[in-house]
């Protein structure tokens, strides 16, 4: 149930850097409780990498996963500064704002942007 939900945190990406990353909508098979989660690494090449190591981990809680969609994460920690951008050539390009909105929660005392633009 919610514990299970809590689990799961809202975001997961690299400290530091400049890395893909994808938005991805987690729910209970039932058409449950769900929620939209942010997940980013530089360790990944493609966007699917991400999603791919995400997905096992989230059917063992009891969850689908769906991707929303991509783009590219500029995350500079010493500055506290967050810009989201780009697109996945495979999922297509991800709702930044609610990207956006999401890293609010957690990074409260940052100053988050997004762009369309693919640099």
């Amino acid at each position: 149930g919610g514990a299970a939900m809590a689990a799961v945190q809202d975001v997961e990406i690299d400290p530091e850097g400049t890395f893909k990353y994808i938005l991805v909508r987690v729910q209970r098979p039932n058409g449950g409780e769900q929620r939209d989660i942010v997940r980013g690494t530089g360790a990944a090449e493609f966007h699917n990498h991400i999603f791919e190591k995400l997905n096992p981990e989230m059917e063992k809680l009891g969850y689908e996963c769906k991707c929303l969609g991509g783009g590219k994460i500029d995350h500079n920690s010493k500055e506290k500064k967050i810009r989201v951008f780009g697109l996945s050539t495979g999922y297509g390009k991800a709702d930044h704002s609610v990207t956006v909105g999401i890293l609010r929660k957690v990074y409260t005392d940052y100053e988050i942007t997004w762009s369309d633009d693919k640099k």
